[in-house]
């Protein structure tokens, strides 16, 4: 459909062509009739009139036909306008129906038309807009006018919050049209805004509640004090912890601190020296230690917090009584012990090592080595620390001369301590005098010497000089002689090592004996608020016990005091009782111990074999972070198998060979777990070369570790019952009442023997010496169930010999428990013979009990 401007030139063009022949119509007529002349220049005229005439008539029929479709043209244009003003009314009845102020603009920023609504919208200004106004006088208006107050871009930058004089919101939509012109549109938003307001307070309201119920739970007391110094936020605890009564809020905070008595804390508080004073302790009326903080806000304003550290103060001693056990067990040590950290500054000396190098008490602590020692020892010693700091196990003899001039050699130990991803920091130093066993081997190599260079010497002159045979036979007994006497003394050295070592089992093992009875009586009390503390000096006293142990164990096996004592035996009873043990050790690490029971009868000595199982489990769960532990045996054709296998980290291939080397160990999967020092494989390979017992191991990196040792079977032999291990309620059922004697030099020994045993209920009598328990109990005479006795007693008793003394003055003779230090295999057999029981030390009190009960159910 033509448009309509097309239709009017159209009909424009029409209207000039007819007046245009309408002009030459008439010009033709007035020629002819001015024309005089007749004739044949008439008849042309009339001619040519009538072709004129003819094409008048044509010209008009086309004029009719242009006026007929100019008519109909008319008609079309006549109704598309009606359909234009029909659809231009249309619109103007859409845009006044919508909500919104709605305003078009042309492409040139013109405004060409908007509804009532935009217009109301400017009614309370005296701007007047209208048609062909521009938007950018618009945008001046409202600003000038104050018909907005307040301008705010939403989040995606595509909508524009106005809000009113009135308070109401208005949101601006802005569409470009197709032509470059521009549509807007304002749409109110008030109740939108007015819910979302509301709904912003409630939140708040709710967050509020919540921050203080939370506030109202912490453990510590909290005050919130504003910009003005006024308090706007407390809890329950801070009242109760400043002795206030309920207050109203907006109090300023120092009146408040006033009625509680307690200082005033805040930002700006200064000490005495005019430093920045942000924490202060306070003790209250009733004994308690109050620590009080304070934090500055950003806003101003500061927060206190208010913390009872009474509890705090009482861990603090106890650790601090538990340190003064550990340093006295480690001063009785006779080797320099010290701890240094990775950069070789002393943490930690034990009073062998102060004494040794002439050092007043704890003055090393914080020094670093090369600061106290001169350039020359420690340039002597620098390669083993970088060995050590690198994560090796360094053992090392050097000659050193103490601050007196005498020179010793030294053996000296560098253990790594690691944490749990592998980094070194610090050092264990154990350094052991072995200037007498270095001067006793290089007496016997000596003696070797001079006697192989007289051995020479005598067969050269035997071979030259036949003749003095006789004298040479005389000068060989002489040497032979010699020889004897050599050994003899070798031999008393390797005694006085044996007795040395004894020694220093008892020495070492008698305090710690005590510190084991005391900290199990204080179990056994179970002590409101001190039983986590009591256990952890347990567990520490326990590691002390491992390592002290393990040190005594690896220099007896090197210098051959333990004797194997063979014997044929049911593996179940030794099996059965250890998988009881480490079931609770490996669940108290998170881990299960699954234990396969067998019944085969077999030959070795059952102390050393539990020790090497023992070492085995120890190890499997130590480096076993998760999963399993699985002890079990396999029956070989003459051999019985005795298997260990764990879930744990599992071992290199290439550090198959290294691990039973001594000072060797894995890196640890728990950092609160004590690593020891690396001699727990050592000692089982020791052991095992000792009873004849082979050794498999197999492992796989990440997945886990199978240990095995072979053991001979024996002869089926009739297996008794085994007897049922007693509860712990039954046991202490049982020794309810009982009368107990205990015989023991040590003074700590007999208190904490009384702690323990009076808690498990019993009637004890302690004495130092048979004299002075013969005085308590009328010479003997008195009643008792039970009688323990220490082997090592003063004045070369002994506690065999005291047991039959007593016994031999009593009508009925007392069930005896014997307990020492003294591993060798003639005490025990000694013990077992006369029909005792025979403990050693340190006591573990759940062994202690249920030797007590059996005893007791023995005796009855």
């Amino acid at each position: 459909m033509e448009s309509l401007a097309e239709l009017q030139a159209r009909i424009d063009e029409l209207e000039r062509d007819k007046r245009k022949l309408q002009r030459i119509n008439a010009a033709l007529i007035e020629r002819v009739e001015s024309n005089p002349s007749g004739g044949d220049g008439a008849y042309g005229f009339f001619q040519h009139s009538v072709v004129l005439a003819e094409q008048v008539r044509e010209r008009t029929d086309a004029l009719s036909q242009a006026m007929v479709e100019l008519k109909s043209s008319n008609q079309l244009l006549s109704d598309a306008r009606q359909r234009a003003e029909t659809a231009h009314q249309h619109l103007l009845e859409a845009i006044e129906s919508i909500s919104d102020a709605f305003v078009l603009f042309d492409p040139q920023q013109r405004i060409l038309l908007f509804n009532e609504r935009f217009r109301a919208l400017w009614a309370p200004t005296r701007a007047r807009l209208c048609p062909g106004t521009r938007l950018a006088e618009v945008r001046r208006l409202a600003q000038s006018s104050g018909l907005f107050v307040e301008e705010q871009h939403s989040a995606d930058e595509q909508h524009t919050l106005y809000r009113l004089r009135d308070e109401r919101w208005l949101r601006m939509s802005e569409r470009p049209t197709r032509d470059g012109g521009l549509v807007v549109l304002y749409t109110d938003i008030t109740e939108i805004k007015q819910s979302e307001t509301a709904r912003r307070e409630q939140a708040v309201a709710q967050k509020s509640h919540l921050l203080q119920r939370a506030v109202d739970n912490l453990s510590q007391g909290v005050a919130m004090v504003g910009a003005e110094g006024t308090l706007e936020l407390w809890n329950r605890r801070f009242l109760e912890l400043c002795g206030l009564a309920p207050i109203g809020a907006h109090r300023p905070f120092a009146d408040v601190m006033v009625e509680s008595g307690l200082p005033l804390l805040t930002p700006r508080s200064r000490g005495a020296d005019g430093a920045p004073l942000g924490v202060l302790e306070q003790r209250l009326f009733d004994g308690r230690m109050l620590e009080i903080r304070t934090h500055a806000l950003p806003t101003g304003g500061f927060v206190n917090t208010f913390t009872d550290i009474t509890e705090g103060y009482r861990h603090a001693e106890a650790l601090r009584e538990s340190e003064r056990w550990i340093r006295l067990i480690t001063d009785q040590v006779p080797a320099l012990i010290a701890y240094l950290n990775a950069e070789l500054v002393y943490e930690f000396t034990n009073k062998v090592y102060e004494q040794w190098y002439r050092w007043p008490s704890g003055s090393m602590l914080g020094r670093n080595l090369r600061d106290v020692h001169s350039a020359e020892h420690c340039q002597r010693l620098e390669p083993y620390f970088e060995r050590a700091l690198s994560g090796e196990s360094v053992t090392f003899e050097i000659a050193e001369t103490n601050l007196s001039g005498q020179e010793r050699y030294m053996q000296r130990s560098y253990v790594p301590n690691r944490q749990a991803d592998g980094q070194v920091v610090g050092l264990f130093v154990l350094i052991r005098d072995i200037t007498e066993r270095r001067r006793t081997a290089e007496a016997l190599h000596q003696a070797y010497q001079n006697l192989e260079q007289r051995v020479r010497e005598r067969t050269a002159e035997l071979t030259s000089l036949n003749d003095q045979l006789k004298r040479e036979i005389d000068e060989r007994s002489q040497v032979e002689a010699r020889l004897r006497e050599a050994k003899r003394e070798a031999e008393q050295a390797n005694l006085s090592k044996t007795k040395f070592l004894a020694a220093v089992s008892h020495d070492l093992l008698q305090p710690l004996n005590a510190a084991r009875l005391f900290t199990s009586a204080l179990q056994e009390r179970d002590a409101v608020g001190s039983g986590g503390l009591v256990r952890n000096i347990s567990h520490s006293l326990e590691d002390v016990e491992n390592l002290l142990g393990t040190l005594v164990d690896i220099s007896k096996l090197d210098a051959g005091v333990i004797k194997p004592d063979i014997t044929s035996f049911a593996i179940s009873d030794l099996l059965d009782n250890l998988a009881a043990e480490y079931r609770q050790v490996a669940a108290s690490e998170g881990l299960r111990l699954d234990f396969v029971a067998c019944d085969a009868q077999v030959r070795s000595d059952p102390q050393l074999l539990a020790r090497i199982l023992r070492n085995l489990l120890s190890n499997a769960i130590r480096y076993t972070p998760e999963g399993r532990v699985l002890l079990g045996c396999r029956r070989r054709r003459h051999t019985l198998s005795l298997e260990v296998w764990d879930t744990g980290t599992g071992i290199a291939a290439e550090k198959l060979g290294e691990i039973f080397q001594e000072f060797k160990r894995g890196d640890s999967q728990r950092s609160h777990q004590d690593r020891g020092l690396g001699l727990g494989l050592a000692i089982v390979e020791k052991i095992a070369r000792m009873l004849g017992h082979r050794i498999q191991v197999a492992s796989v990196p990440g997945k886990g570790s199978r240990f095995a040792i072979e053991v001979p079977l024996a002869r089926s032999m009739p297996r008794a019952r085994p007897e049922p291990v007693p509860q712990t309620e039954r046991l202490v059922e049982r020794l309810q009442g009982s009368r107990v004697w205990v015989l023991d030099n040590d003074a700590a020994i007999c208190a904490g023997m009384r702690t323990l045993l009076e808690a498990w209920g019993c009637r004890v009598v302690t004495a130092r010496s048979e004299e002075d328990l013969a005085r308590q109990v009328d010479n003997f005479h008195a009643e008792s169930d039970l009688l323990i006795v220490d082997y090592h007693l003063d004045d070369g008793c002994n506690g065999v010999d005291a047991v039959a003394s007593i016994n031999a003055r009593r009508g009925t003779p007392l069930p005896a428990l014997m307990i020492t230090a003294n591993y060798s295999n003639e005490l025990k057999q000694q013990v077992r013979d006369l029909g005792h029981t025979l403990m050693h030390k340190p006591v573990r009190p759940m062994k202690l009990k249920t030797a007590l009960c059996h005893l007791m159910e023995r005796g009855a």
